[in-house]
């Protein structure tokens, strides 16, 4: 493909012209608050992509799962997300340091609309919440403290089309590599086996969840 047969998109007004402008109501539905349809969605919800990025705009998105309930809704207007054992990167937590913006993206399982959620965050060490935050007798070491500046749900139209609920159209885990294959061929590591690598983390995900 050469470049040339490439057309891009570099002004709003370009993209209007490909895309209408929405109803008022598209930009009405954002409440920035926390009503009691996000809290019950947010007390059911044991799966958030969280959004951020860095000073100069590199973006990441990080999964957190906990079960349901475990985002704490303090009040209309806050909520706290504890931080977990991971691989130490802290990526998203490196990136608030530097642009306390944030994104979150709430599913429930077999519900195919999203809640969504953005504002700014604050790294927290320790508050009296974090006694409400512990899993499995761990307190956690951090949490952002997120100051909700827009919340809106999403419709169903992504998880409609891609059938993400529906068992049928799951593949067959054993088609696609295991994570110790990746991480063997993507690190070159030469010494030691897949099988070796994913009962490690296998034992790592089972023993080092809090």
């Amino acid at each position: 493909m050469h470049p040339s047969e490439i057309r891009t998109v570099t002004t709003e007004a370009q993209l209007r012209e490909i895309v209408l402008e929405p109803s008022q109501a598209m930009w009405d539905k954002d409440i920035a608050r926390i009503d009691e349809h996000a809290r019950t969605i947010i007390a059911h919800s044991p799966f958030v992509l969280l959004s951020t990025s860095d000073a100069e705009g590199a973006c990441d998105v990080s999964p957190r799962g906990d079960p349901a309930g475990s985002v704490l809704v303090l009040d209309d207007h806050r909520l706290a997300i504890a931080d977990r054992p991971g691989n130490h990167r802290i990526d998203s937590f490196r990136n608030l340091l530097r642009n306390p913006r944030i994104g979150l993206l709430f599913l429930v399982p077999g519900m195919n609309e999203t809640l969504r959620v953005n504002g700014r965050a604050t790294l927290v060490s320790d508050a009296p919440f974090f006694d409400d935050l512990t899993v499995q007798g761990k307190r956690p070491r951090l949490a952002a403290l997120i100051e909700v500046e827009e919340l809106y749900m999403h419709c169903s139209k992504a998880f409609v089309r891609s059938s993400l609920w529906d068992p049928a159209t799951w593949p067959d885990r054993k088609s696609l590599p295991t994570l110790g294959r990746i991480a063997k061929d993507h690190l070159g590591i030469k010494e030691v086996s897949v099988e070796a690598i994913d009962e490690g983390l296998a034992q790592d995900a089972e023993t080092n969840r809090y």
